[in-house]
């Protein structure tokens, strides 16, 4: 498997199948019945902080709380410390977001997802994922691409991007980080998006998220070894464009109008 293959399998950025599957859900596109597995896929996710509740509850008894709400009321955002385009002001749900780098919004209300890492009592690790609902009273989103100007501006990035690389002689340090972005340009990708959405934001949603991961990748990279700390500067500048590129996509795929 190639290596931007093999990060595809990894998990994504968990607030984009939350978005993707609520938004189909209240398009009419998918039954309900259906949603809290296709979100949690096997993981065990719990809702925190719903109005009417006392206590964490279960994902599908916490989804409720979205039965209201156009599916246009429903926006993903993916905010980094001087980028928190999407958010309200200052206040617990943006800086729980920040924090995160994910959240879903509404008018009304935030999502923000915390994982929570627990060890049994044989040794084995698992984790929990519990999606706290933070207020945003009557918050409006500003001005967002489409999704036909962030694949654009992606392929552009990325291509600026390897060719930088290449110069760094990235190859040599990095070789799965090199081969993995040549792979992009054709990815395999098992990441999809529910019914609803067109062809278009699919195939970018399937781009980023294999895209998305293997920037992930990257950064785990401690300097050290094949690459000192000079190298580990200068492929982080390079990727950084790359890296604003791909979220700016995920969020468009993500929010993209929906059609039956």
């Amino acid at each position: 498997m190639s290596p931007a293959a093999d990060a595809a399998t990894r998990t994504a950025r968990r607030s984009t199948r939350f978005v993707a599957w609520v938004r189909a859900w209240r398009a009419g596109l998918v039954p309900f019945d259906d949603l809290a597995d296709e979100i949690a896929a096997d993981e065990e996710h719990l809702v925190a902080d719903a109005p009417g509740t006392w206590t964490d509850v279960p994902l599908g008894q916490g989804l409720p709380i979205f039965a209201k709400l156009h599916p246009d009321d429903i926006r993903l955002v993916l905010p980094v410390p001087g980028d928190p385009r999407g958010l309200p002001g200052p206040g617990p749900l943006t800086g729980a977001a920040l924090l995160a780098g994910e959240a879903l919004i509404t008018p009304e209300f935030g999502v923000v997802p915390e994982v929570r890492r627990h060890t049994s009592g044989s040794g084995v690790e698992f984790e929990t994922v519990v999606w706290r609902v933070l207020p945003a009273p009557e918050h409006r989103p500003g001005f967002q691409i489409g999704a036909a100007e962030a694949e654009a501006e992606l392929t552009a990035t990325l291509g600026e991007v390897t060719a930088r690389l290449a110069k760094l002689d990235v190859a040599q340090w990095k070789p799965e980080l090199a081969g993995a972005l040549q792979a992009l340009r054709r990815p395999e990708s098992t990441a999809t998006l529910p019914p609803g959405f067109d062809p278009r934001s699919r195939r970018l949603f399937a781009r980023a998220s294999v895209l998305d991961q293997v920037l992930a990748l990257a950064e785990t990279n401690a300097p050290g070894g094949a690459i000192n700390g000079y190298e580990a500067q200068q492929r982080d500048e390079a990727l950084r464009p790359l890296t604003a590129a791909c979220r700016q996509a995920l969020v468009a795929a993500c929010n993209a109008p929906l059609h039956a």
